[in-house]
């Protein structure tokens, strides 16, 4: 049985939306000339990035080596044509904490990335994307 998920976005004006889930929780995704969000590319790195980020405290926190602070850099080179996708996206793990080696914190990314991590998971496949219309559209 697959597991969805939802996210209703509603169009506020200029290239600004407001995309609210399932539990109520809202994202504001902007690409407007005077940006008061997160563009979508930027939103899609911030996923990268909070999924990855999770795994890998969990991880070493199950490994008894829990992180004292931790923060990731998230970069991701776009195409010149459009649809403009990323090409290369790097994901860089900063991390410090009593008994955290480099070597640890490689292995809990490495598993992150390869096994655990949603977000890296869908990037690296081939996903059916539908697009449906909902409601009559208005006459002209």
């Amino acid at each position: 049985m697959s597991t969805k998920k939802t996210l209703n976005v509603t169009w506020l004006g200029e290239q600004r939306y407001l995309g609210v889930s399932e539990s109520g929780h809202q994202l504001l995704i902007d690409n407007s000339p005077v940006k008061v969000g997160v563009s979508p590319m930027e939103a899609l790195l911030g996923a990268l990035a909070t999924c990855t980020a999770y795994d890998v405290v969990e991880i070493m926190k199950k490994r008894r080596t829990p992180l004292a602070s931790y923060r990731i850099e998230v970069e991701g080179e776009r195409a010149d044509t459009d649809p403009k996708r990323y090409t290369r996206i790097t994901v860089r793990h900063i991390a410090a904490g009593e008994g955290v080696t480099a070597e640890a914190l490689s292995k809990a990314a490495h598993l992150s990335h390869e096994k655990y991590c949603s977000v890296a998971a869908s990037l690296n496949s081939e996903i059916v994307v539908e697009a449906e219309l909902a409601g009559e559209p208005a006459a002209s």
